[in-house]
């Protein structure tokens, strides 16, 4: 059986009942608890520091108890039967009301208190031995209940050790209290830690059972281990209890949202059932008192939600909704998501989806020029803060492959990364991925090669070309703190930087224990998508005239710059540039290398001369010259 969060009133025997009874139409069995009469007067004082997390607090003394009892085998049986297992009677008592009314309680060995119970926070550094033997040190927005000498228990999670009710305990202290939940919620998993009392806590108990918890453990504890009960003290603020809700409900609020004409003695029925207090003094209206243990409802609609589920959903009629559904505009030219997802499955790929949040170290190793925005309440401290980068998710899958015997792996994402700034948080929309392992999939003709930068290059100009306009991105070496410092390119389009392509550095290979080389790359969405309208021009019926110029540059001159060189210089009619060939070694000096490209020429509507072709080579060899220093080789 699994419940809601909002659902807090259902984690219990009672609360099921209750639940079942309502869906089912039956007559629910109230459980007699009677007041138990005290016989002494001895009381231990209570006082609310902090009435605004803690507005009641029951207690109640018992003596004489007798030690040497044992738990009933019909309580220990049925605690065994809900996952909870025996300790010594006591403890078993109040575990026992807590499943039964779902109010948390706990039992001090009274010979342990000194002076009075104080509900307050904690003083910050205090520390306390718990019940499970771990050691907390408290924060100053801990509420925990203390003696004079010090913290007893962390209020509404777990007691402590040295209040703790053992086998030779005689004269116990039972607690009943009502928290507040916004002073609970987040507060045990600060500690580690996950109860539950905490977990009913978290989503509220019924702040009116605290005598009923209180009495009928009472009860459950003189039959099984005798002794002498005081009488039972309430320390309670009234005007920091919760409000208990009257919601306005409109007859015909109902029935607009079902969509059906739900009949006055149906609706009046419904809510009763749900231990609702119906008045009406307007026609098709009604004043709705809510119960205290219904923290889920405090506006017309939680009502109506109510109806409609106890009603039945299926026995609501089912109706097309009129409303006008715009699709938004999608320019022509723009490469779907899902193309671009496709394109790198076809080449190999598979996709990842990662967290949005990581751990802080992993996100200053991956862009320490971003502080990452923290989360309030993080689930664990390894996903503390967003992610100004998809790298990390990547490459921790990455691991998780490869210590599963994987060789050869690429990933790639789509999705947002947070960059906090004083302007604001901005959501970027960015593709990444990763290769790493060997180049060929498994098989007969597989060669053994890893992949290098130039292999994630070329999927990265492919994925670039979609759009119809990969001439119009360049490659600029560049820097970046994640990537190796020399196999690192920036991805430019029009001079605006878009992304970044390389090798992942050195020193995160080390720290993160990767098992070979590892290539990443991640672009904005928006310009990779980008791209422009295709049109029709009719293939030339002249020839194509090819040179194959063999250049000599210096080893820093990128083929980028090369690339962009020719274009400018080569005449309208260039048709294709292709480097075929790169060398370094013998017959070139040391410092410089060979590129090889092959340039041909077509035009559209003649056949090209030699003398034009001639005089396109000599103008970007001359340009070649001036401005990187190239020569042609002998």
């Amino acid at each position: 059986m699994d419940l809601t969060p909002n659902r807090g009133d259902c984690l219990s025997l009672v609360g099921m009942a209750r639940e079942v009874g309502v869906l089912n139409q039956l007559p629910v069995k109230t459980l007699d608890i009677p007041a138990i009469p005290a016989q002494s007067n001895e009381v231990f004082p209570v006082e609310l520091v902090s009435p605004e997390d803690c507005p009641r607090y029951v207690g109640r003394v018992l003596r004489g108890i007798n030690p040497q009892a044992t738990t009933p085998a019909w309580m220990a049986s049925k605690l065994a039967r809900s996952g909870i297992r025996c300790i010594d009677p006591v403890v078993d008592v109040t575990n026992y009301v807590l499943l039964e009314l779902g109010q948390p309680m706990h039992a001090f060995d009274l010979s342990k208190l000194e002076g009075r119970i104080l509900v307050k926070k904690a003083e910050q550094g205090e520390t306390i031995r718990l019940l499970d033997g771990s050691d907390a040190t408290l924060n100053d927005d801990t509420l925990v209940i203390a003696d004079d000498k010090g913290a007893l228990a962390i209020a509404g999670i777990m007691g402590g050790e040295s209040s703790s009710v053992t086998e030779t305990t005689t004269d116990i202290f039972l607690e009943s209290a009502f928290f507040q939940p916004l002073s609970i919620v987040g507060r045990a998993r600060n500690y580690g830690l996950h109860t539950d009392s905490s977990h009913r806590f978290e989503r509220g108990v019924d702040w009116q059972q605290q005598v009923r918890a209180i009495e009928r453990a009472t009860q459950l504890l003189l039959d099984i281990v005798g002794g002498q009960p005081g009488p039972v003290i309430e320390a309670v603020s009234v005007e920091h209890l919760p409000l208990q809700p009257v919601v306005r409900l409109r007859h015909d609020r109902v029935d607009a949202m079902l969509a059906m004409a739900m009949p006055a003695d149906v609706i009046e029925d419904i809510l009763a059932r749900l231990g609702m207090t119906l008045t009406s003094d307007v026609e098709r209206e009604w004043s709705v008192s809510v119960p205290s243990y219904r923290f889920d409802i405090t506006l017309e609609v939680d009502l109506i939600e109510e109806i409609a589920r106890v009603y039945g959903y299926d026995n609501l009629p089912v109706r097309t909704p009129m409303a006008q559904l715009p699709l938004p505009p999608i320019p022509e030219a723009k490469v779907a998501v899902s193309r671009l997802r496709q394109h790198l499955i076809s080449r190999g790929y598979q996709e990842a989806i990662t967290y949005s949040f990581i751990e802080i170290g992993l996100a200053k190793q991956f862009d320490p020029e971003h502080e990452p925005l923290a989360l309030a309440n993080p689930i664990s401290a390894e996903m503390a803060v967003m992610r100004t980068t998809l790298w990390p998710g990547l490459m921790k899958a990455v691991l998780y492959n490869q210590n599963r015997q994987q060789t050869r792996i690429r990933l790639f994402e789509t999705g947002q990364r947070f960059i906090s700034s004083d302007a604001g948080l901005t959501q970027q929309n960015v593709v990444a991925g990763v290769i790493v392992g060997n180049r060929d999939a498994e098989g007969w003709t597989a060669g053994k090669d890893k992949v290098d930068f130039f292999d994630l290059k070329g999927d990265v100009e492919s994925l670039l070309g979609l759009g119809g306009q990969g001439a119009q991105f360049s490659f600029v070496a560049s820097q970046h703190p994640a990537l190796h410092p020399g196999q690192t390119a920036a991805i430019e389009l029009q001079g605006q930087v878009v992304g970044y392509i390389g090798a992942l550095h050195p020193q995160l290979v080390h720290e993160l224990d990767v098992s070979s080389a590892a290539f990443l790359f991640e672009i904005d969405l928006d310009a990779a998508l980008s791209g422009r309208l295709s049109r029709y021009v009719a293939l030339s019926k002249f020839p194509e005239m090819r040179r194959d110029l063999s250049l000599v540059v210096d080893q820093a001159v990128s083929f980028s710059t090369v690339k962009a060189i020719v274009a400018k210089t080569a005449g309208e009619f260039l048709k294709n540039m292709r480097l075929f060939d790169m060398y370094q070694g013998q017959g070139i000096e040391a410092g410089r290398k060979s590129l090889a490209l092959g340039l041909t020429w077509q035009h559209p509507s003649r056949t090209l001369t030699d003398e034009e072709i001639n005089n396109s080579v000599n103008a970007v060899v001359s340009a070649l010259s001036q401005e990187c220093g190239a020569s042609l080789r002998d």
